[in-house]
């Protein structure tokens, strides 16, 4: 019988790194974002709210990135009907809201980042370029 298991972990080098690329990227398209990045037990390890971003963006980013952490994928593969249900069921912690990835490293779940405040498809971007920058992947 096995007890422990061994796995691997995000650190705050890579937090920062992330960080980096996600301003940069947010930057270049012109959209100031807030940007969270969460541990695979949805514990925030770092968070960062551009200036002239949306203030209540960092609550969703927050969300975002815990939904990606808990589930695996990203937070808009919530289906719409059950988004509701389960965002009050949670008091906000999960969400079906876009923006949210996972981050895999040779298929072990590490975490998630969650981008708030552009569209949709702004914040998915931000948020691939930040585990771009770590050599980290969304999808398993």
């Amino acid at each position: 019988m096995n007890f422990v298991q061994k796995t691997i972990e995000l650190t705050h080098e890579a937090a920062l790194e992330m960080l980096q690329a996600g301003v940069a990227a947010a930057t270049e398209m012109g959209q100031p974002q807030c940007i969270v990045i969460v541990d695979k037990s949805g514990e925030s390890l770092a968070t960062l709210r551009m200036t002239g971003s949306k203030y209540l963006s960092l609550l969703s980013a927050r969300s975002k990135a815990r939904t990606a952490a808990s589930i695996g994928v990203e937070s808009d593969r919530i289906p719409p009907q059950v988004a509701p249900l389960i965002a009050a069921a949670t008091q906000g912690a999960v969400t079906g809201l876009g923006g949210g990835l996972p981050i895999y490293l040779d298929g072990v779940l590490l975490g998630g980042v969650g981008v708030g405040s552009g569209s949709p498809e702004q914040d998915r971007s931000v948020a691939k370029a930040a585990i771009a920058a770590i050599g980290a992947q969304f999808e398993k």
